[in-house]
Order: structure tokens, then sequence, then C-alpha cells
């Protein structure tokens, strides 16, 4: 099932880190598939992997060059979040700000919803 008006933002930021992983690992033309998986502590956990195309039932969203494919699965639980990327003195990585989460781990990378 689609999710209606589906809502993901991805940061300027995060485009250019993308751009910048896909041209270090020879994937120029793949899409970036995220979503979420049972684990964590939390219980649900965030995933991003490289892929050349979108599963059958897959959303495809468009940022400029950059291809984000999600599941409908994972769509229900990241309707309406940011992906970020940071750079700061406490770390570098990608960052999401999901308003589903109703509670977080300490390392970010897992939510429960």
């Amino acid at each position: 099932m689609l999710v209606d008006d589906l809502k993901v933002s991805v940061t300027e930021k995060a485009i250019k880190q993308i751009r910048l992983l896909m041209e270090a690992d020879n994937k120029q033309g793949h899409g970036l598939r995220v979503g979420v998986k049972s684990g964590g502590c939390s219980g649900l956990s965030y995933f991003m992997e490289f892929k050349e195309e979108p599963l059958a039932n897959d959303h495809v969203l468009e940022y400029g060059d950059v291809k984000i494919f999600l599941d409908v699965f994972s769509a229900m639980y990241l309707n309406g979040s940011e992906l970020d990327f940071t750079d700061g003195l406490n770390g570098s990585g990608f960052d999401w700000k999901n308003p589903n989460a109703e509670r977080t781990c300490g390392c970010g990378q897992s939510f429960s919803a």
C-alpha cells in the first residue's frame, strides 16, 4: 500500500554527502534505498544502501539527480521525516529527524513508534 502524500525531506548537506559517497563507491546512477527494519535497542533501526533500481512497490523520491527508494513498510514510519548529514566535533553521519519516533535510543540509530 502506497502512502498518500508521502513527505520525506532531505537536506542539501545530506544530498551533497550522498553524491560524494556514490562517486567514491562508483555508484553513479544508482539510488539510495532507505528504510527501517526490526532491530536495534528501541525496536526499529534505520538502514541505507545503494541500489541500481527500486523494487516494484517502492516510492521513488527525486532530489535533483539523487533518487531515494523507500519501501512501503518503511514509508509508514518515515513519512514526515527529514534526513540530514552532520559533521561536527561530536562525530559525523546521517541523522534522521523523525516525528513518528515515540522513543529513540542514545545512539539515534533506532526508535520505536
